[in-house]
């Protein structure tokens, strides 16, 4: 009778003792989403055979294997958004399958959300980790450390102009590299003088050379595959100037291609000198596997210890660092506070890397 007393008693503090622990690891679930990370466990799953709807249109199905409530279930997307990819890259939502504790589909744009964790857009502004909105101003053609790790760096190069009687630049982000291993990602806007959605003004180089990004099919790029190296793809999210990058257990972000308008122009008395629409880069960018000490203008806001000095209750509460993540090139990994040593050589850094030749 004491045995089984007691043994009744073990198991109910097992059964507490699970239950504190699934509301821990549910509660750093909610922290990890709401810091816009990337949750490995939700892209943890086998594609399915679609099942067929009306019209011969198949609702994407996944077989989850991430550990916990959704292991072994089977999700299928709603029928609004029936496909990850929707078909012929149109700007509508994809479906996202999370098989964490989640455990849900869901329907999303496939485009940067100025709004959201992780996102650089505008002159640039910034909304970090934290979420957190700031202003960075950078200079004109500076190249700054955005986010660097034990694992990558990314650097941004800024374009911008200073009209008479200004102190400082106006600036934007033109150009972005994800260096990793021995690789270098770059994203860039060309430089073009009156702005023509119909013309792609978005440019890929892998290693330094300029890949194309196919418009019809899949409408993607993969990196060669290399024995034990991540997969890398780069895909179109619209049928111009929008890409979706991934690098495997990296990160993965959405770019777009934009323009200044003339309304903007007008409305933030840029001044912009004719024959330049200064085209530049809107970001989101989502974590896999941030360490806790990350640095970067962007970067130091996903640290767990990060107190953002930044005003609040102000229209522009701007972010200092310039002197703290400036890179002395694009595709450089030197900085003040940079953390990121490649275990190769990435680039030769006595070569000039011209990023206005996009």
């Amino acid at each position: 009778m004491a045995c089984s007393g007691k043994r009744t008693l073990i198991s109910i503090l097992l059964a507490l003792l699970a239950l504190v622990m699934s509301m821990a690891a549910a509660s750093a679930a909610k922290d990890y989403t709401k810091k816009g990370a990337l949750d490995p466990a939700s892209t943890h799953y086998i594609v399915l055979q679609p099942r067929r709807g009306r019209g011969g249109v198949g609702q994407e199905r996944f077989f989850c294997l991430a550990r916990g409530r959704c292991r072994y279930k089977t999700l299928e997307c709603p029928a609004e958004c029936a496909n990850r990819k929707p078909r012929n890259n149109k700007r509508v939502k994809g479906c996202f399958a999370d098989c964490s504790s989640r455990c849900e589909t869901t329907c999303k744009h496939r485009m940067p959300n100025c709004n959201g964790y992780g996102s650089v857009c505008y002159d640039p502004r910034f909304v970090g980790g934290d979420g957190q909105m700031f202003y960075f101003h950078g200079a004109k053609g500076g190249d700054f450390a955005l986010v660097s790790d034990e694992q990558f760096q990314i650097n941004v190069h800024f374009i911008g102009t200073r009209p008479e009687g200004r102190a400082r630049d106006f600036t934007w982000v033109q150009a972005l590299a994800v260096m990793f291993d021995s690789h270098a990602l770059v994203v860039a806007a060309r430089k073009v003088a009156a702005w023509d959605d119909r013309f792609d003004a978005l440019a890929v180089r892998w290693d330094g050379t300029e890949v194309v990004v196919p418009a019809d099919g899949e409408a993607e790029w993969r990196a060669p595959k290399e024995e034990g190296a991540r997969e890398v793809v780069v895909e179109r999210t619209g049928e111009s100037n929008s890409v979706r990058v991934t690098v495997a257990g990296l990160l993965e972000m959405d770019v777009k291609v934009v323009p200044i308008t003339e309304e903007e122009d007008r409305a933030h008395g840029y001044r912009l000198p004719p024959g330049d629409a200064f085209a530049h880069l809107e970001m989101q960018y989502r974590f896999a596997a941030l360490s806790d000490r990350v640095e970067g203008i962007l970067g130091q806001t996903y640290r767990p210890d990060y107190v953002s000095p930044v005003k609040k209750g102000v229209a522009m509460p701007m972010m200092g660092g310039e002197d703290k993540y400036k890179v002395p090139s694009f595709l450089s990994t030197r900085c003040g506070y940079c953390r990121f040593r490649p275990a190769a050589r990435i680039v030769d850094e006595s070569a000039v890397v011209d990023v206005a030749q996009y």
